[in-house]
C-alpha cells in the first residue's frame, strides 16, 4: 500500500493544475437546484392552491346571504289609469328582495368536504416534499458522476505520466541501439490509445457538466470542478446493522394511506346524498312602481326547509354509490398491502446492494494494490534488462483498469446510499 501511494502521488504530482477552477460543493448543488427546480416552484403553487380549497371548505360553514333586483318597463301600460284610485297608468315595476339561509343539518357533507379539502392539503405537501426528495436525489446522482469522471481523468493523466517516462525511457535506449524500432512503436500505441481515452472523458465531462448546470441552474463552466473527493483508504460504513423497513416516513406509503382516508371520507360524503337537510333563513322584498308612487315597505320573513332523499337511498343511484364507494375503500387498502410490500423489497434490495458494493471495494482495493506491486516490479525488471517492455505496458493497463474500478465502486456505492436514504426518508445526506 505504501508503495502504491507513492507511485501515485508521484504521478500526480506531474499532473498539471487547472487555474481558477470553481469548486462546487454537494450542499450547494442541492441548494442550487432546490431554488431552481420549476417542479417544486409549481410545488407550492399547488400547495397555495389546496389552502385555498380549505379556506373555501370553512365557507361552506357560513350564512349564505343572496340580493335580488328585477326591474321592468313597457312600452305600454301594464294597468290603465283609474281615477281617482289610479291617475296615471303603470307601465313600469320593480322588484328588490334579500334572502339570507343558514343550513342546520346536511348529512354532515359539510364537514365531510372539510375534512377531505384538509387531506387534500396534507396530500399536496407530501407531494411537494417528494419532489423535493426527487431533485436532491437526482442532484446527488448528477454530482457523483462528475466525481467519477474526475477521478477517472486522474488515474487516467497519472498512467499517461508513467506512459511518458517509459517512452522517454525508449527513446534513449533506441538513439543507443539498446532496443529494437518496434519496441518504441508499441509504447507509442498504448500511449496513443490512452489518449483517446482521455479525450472521450473530457467531452463526457462537458456533457456532464452542462446537463448539471442545466438542472442546477448554476451557470455553466468548462472550469467547474465537484469538491469531494473519493478516500479511497477508507471503507464507508452500511447504514445500519440491517434494512430499514419500517416505512413510516417512506413517503409513498403515506400517500397510499392518505389515499384509503380520502375513500372514507367520499363514502360518507355518498352516504350524506341519502341522508335528510335541514336549512333555515330569513328574507325580505320589496315591490313597486317607479312613477306611479305605489309600492311596499321590506317586509321580513323567516322560513325553514326540509329536504328527505326517499328513493335515492332506497333503491335509487345513492344505495349504488355508496356501494361503489365502499368497494374502493377495499380496492385501496389491497393497493396498500401491495405496495408496502414492493416499497421494503426495494429498501432490501438497495440495503443489500451496497453491502455487496463494499465487498466489491475491499476485492477492488486489494487489486489496484497488486496491481500497483506488479506495475512497479516490472518496471524494475525492465530497468534491469530482465523483462520486455510489453510486460511493463500490460502492467500499466492492469493498474489502469484496477483504478477505475475501484473508482467505480465507490461511486456506485454513493449512489446507492443516495436512493436508500430517498426510499427511507433518513436524508441524503452524505
Amino acid at each position: 500500500m505504501k508503495r502504491y501511494i507513492l507511485v501515485l502521488i508521484i504521478a500526480i504530482s506531474h499532473i498539471p493544475a487547472i487555474a481558477q477552477q470553481r469548486v462546487i460543493t454537494l450542499r450547494e448543488s442541492k441548494d442550487a437546484a432546490l431554488s431552481y427546480s420549476n417542479t417544486l416552484k409549481n410545488g407550492e403553487l399547488r400547495v397555495e392552491s389546496a389552502k385555498a380549497g380549505v379556506a373555501a371548505a370553512k365557507a361552506d360553514y357560513l350564512p349564505s346571504v343572496s340580493a335580488t333586483g328585477v326591474g321592468l318597463l313597457g312600452f305600454k301600460d301594464f294597468i290603465s289609469a283609474m281615477p281617482p284610485l289610479l291617475e296615471k297608468g303603470i307601465n313600469n315595476f320593480y322588484l328588490l328582495g334579500v334572502t339570507g339561509m343558514q343550513p342546520l343539518y346536511t348529512g354532515g357533507k359539510i364537514k365531510t368536504g372539510n375534512d377531505l379539502a384538509a387531506l387534500q392539503l396534507e396530500v399536496t405537501r407530501i407531494r411537494m416534499q417528494q419532489s423535493t426528495d426527487s431533485v436532491l436525489l437526482l442532484t446527488e446522482q448528477k454530482y457523483w458522476n462528475l466525481v467519477n469522471i474526475q477521478e477517472q481523468q486522474k488515474t487516467v493523466a497519472a498512467n499517461e505520466v508513467l506512459l511518458n517516462s517509459v517512452l522517454k525511457m525508449q527513446k534513449d535506449m533506441l538513439a543507443s541501439g539498446l532496443i529494437a524500432r518496434n519496441d518504441l512503436l508499441k509504447v507509442k500505441v498504448q500511449l496513443s490509445q490512452l489518449k483517446v481515452q482521455k479525450s472521450k472523458l473530457q467531452n463526457g465531462r462537458r456533457v456532464a457538466l452542462l446537463d448539471f448546470s442545466m438542472y442546477t441552474g448554476l451557470a455553466f463552466d468548462s472550469t467547474m470542478t465537484m469538491k469531494d473527493t473519493l478516500d479511497k483508504q477508507r471503507l464507508p460504513v452500511l447504514p445500519g446493522a440491517s434494512p430499514d423497513t419500517l416505512l413510516a416516513k417512506n413517503l409513498d406509503y403515506q400517500l397510499l394511506k392518505k389515499r384509503i382516508d380520502a375513500q372514507k371520507l367520499q363514502t360518507n360524503l355518498s352516504k350524506g346524498d341519502n341522508l335528510p337537510s335541514v336549512s333555515v333563513g330569513i328574507s325580505a322584498a320589496q315591490a313597486g312602481s317607479f312613477n306611479s308612487g305605489l309600492g311596499s315597505s321590506f317586509v321580513p320573513s323567516g322560513f325553514l326547509t326540509v329536504s328527505i332523499p326517499i328513493s335515492n337511498g332506497l333503491w335509487g343511484r345513492g344505495k349504488q354509490k355508496v356501494r361503489q364507494q365502499k368497494l374502493n375503500e377495499s380496492i385501496a387498502a389491497n393497493d396498500l398491502r401491495d405496495a408496502q410490500d414492493q416499497i421494503r423489497l426495494g429498501i432490501t434490495r438497495y440495503w443489500y446492494n451496497m453491502k455487496d458494493q463494499l465487498t466489491q471495494i475491499v476485492y477492488a482495493r486489494e487489486n489496484l494494490e497488486l496491481a500497483t506491486e506488479n506495475m512497479k516490479v516490472n518496471q524494475d525488471n525492465y530497468k534491469a534488462g530482465l523483462s520486455p517492455v510489453t510486460d511493463v505496458l500490460d502492467a500499466q493497463a492492469s493498474y489502469q483498469q484496477a483504478a477505475g474500478t475501484l473508482t467505480t465502486a465507490y461511486t456506485d456505492y454513493y449512489n446507492q446510499l443516495a436512493v436508500y436514504r430517498y426510499l427511507t426518508a433518513s436524508g441524503n445526506e452524505r
